[in-house]
């Protein structure tokens, strides 16, 4: 009877355990996700979760790996690799989709999105053949009917079958690696990296590509194009100089700890100096970033010496420095940059804490110093991995260009 009792009371205790839901977890596999633009518009792009728990945005040849990622009940917040923006969502009770907002602090942006699990197609599947094939370049021009906001631009496109790489390169930079589809004749493209969320949609024709150019939901714009092989962007190197009157570049920022940085200093006297001017929340200076610091660990030389001068859109200077020194600690950047301007990265406020340019078109921009302290070259912008032979060609010129001044 004793036992019997005993068994009742334990069966008894067991039912009323309280079972805890378990938490959603990031499935392992891949996950498309999209984020509403403008026009009704969705903006795609792929990443795979990895079995480690990190993440993988995927953009044609190019791979974004995220790893702060936090979970807390069916909440989730996916923080992107150095930029400040973020993912904020909730899972939905089967685990298989995530709803919320990208949200971006310092510009005071959010945009919704929805990642849905277990498919990997970025734009939907072509229902009609392709009307022609845009492998090759492409004369482009940006919004042609404003004067004021009037750019040209190179597209750089492979097709294969329905399936679109490539890029649109500027006199500032490229477009990223951009990826997407043709299905007839309407043509889809889209990239995310953290920073950019771009798509670009056009009706093409075997000569001309017509459409428009959205960034997130806060920026929309037409642009042309028509196939002209022999087309080349004006020379990077030719586009940004020293204004008569001026001696040469000057400049005095601070460090993080308060040191006030100058080109006068002792440490950079009868040396080759790179003055990189970049912003940490910009995805081409994170590229050039990452190849100025592969280099001076490839060609260690005690001659040359890199600053970089940093323009913030962080709204104050504590926040500024931290977006720095998260771009330092993710790419192991060992040269210093400064804070030269914080709360705003318009490049016309830029240009009056650097008088001696004619002005500043892009972010980034190279500042290369001989050694006896005279500006010798200013390259504009930068062409990433995206622009393949032109990246390739970059890489090797400035190389003998380095070494070039060290060698003098």
């Amino acid at each position: 009877m004793k036992k019997i009792f005993l068994i009742i009371l334990c069966i008894s205790a067991l039912s009323c355990e309280k079972k805890t839901p378990t938490s959603p977890t990031l499935q392992t596999g891949f996950w498309r996700a999209t984020l509403d633009v403008q026009d009704t518009k969705e903006l795609p792009f792929i990443f795979e979760v990895k079995e480690n728990g990190t993440l993988v945005i995927q953009n044609a040849e190019e791979r974004i790996t995220v790893d702060e990622i936090e979970i807390d009940g069916n909440k989730i917040r996916i923080q992107t690799p150095v930029f400040e923006g973020y993912f904020q969502g909730a899972f939905s009770e089967d685990g298989h989709q995530i709803t919320g907002d990208f949200i971006k602090p310092s510009l005071d942006r959010v945009v919704s999105f929805k990642m849905v699990y277990g498919d990997g197609v970025r734009f939907r599947e072509s229902v009609k053949k392709p009307t022609t094939n845009i492998t090759g370049n492409w004369e482009t021009v940006f919004s042609e009917n404003g004067p004021e906001e009037t750019y040209i631009a190179k597209g750089i496109f492979k097709q294969e079958g329905s399936n679109v790489t490539g890029t649109f390169r500027t006199t500032t930079g490229d477009y990223r690696f951009l990826e997407g589809s043709i299905d007839g004749d309407q043509l889809q493209l889209s990239t995310f990296d953290g920073a950019h969320a771009f798509l670009f949609t056009a009706t093409v024709t075997d000569s001309t590509l017509e459409g428009h150019f959205y960034s997130g939901n806060h920026w929309k714009e037409p642009f042309v194009s028509k196939r002209n092989d022999a087309y080349e962007l004006p020379d990077a190197k030719d586009l940004t100089y020293i204004k008569k009157g001026y001696d040469g570049l000057a400049f005095t920022f601070p460090e993080a700890d308060g040191t006030m940085v100058s080109l006068s200093d002792e440490r950079y006297k009868n040396k080759v100096v790179l003055v990189q001017i970049l912003g940490s929340w910009c995805p081409n200076c994170l590229e050039e970033s990452k190849f100025y610091v592969e280099y001076i660990k490839e060609n260690p030389n005690s001659n040359f010496e890199i600053i970089g001068l940093a323009f913030e859109y962080a709204p104050t200077q504590e926040k500024a420095f931290k977006s720095i020194q998260r771009l330092k600690d993710r790419l192991d950047i060992s040269y210093p940059i400064l804070l030269a301007q914080y709360g705003d990265s318009d490049k016309k406020l830029a240009q009056e804490k650097l008088p001696m340019l004619n002005h500043i078109i892009s972010y980034p921009t190279s500042i290369f110093i001989d050694k006896k302290g005279e500006v010798r070259r200013i390259h504009t912008g930068f062409n990433g991995a995206a622009t393949g032979q032109k990246f390739i060609d970059f890489k090797v010129d400035f190389d003998q260009y380095v070494k070039n001044l060290l060698a003098e």
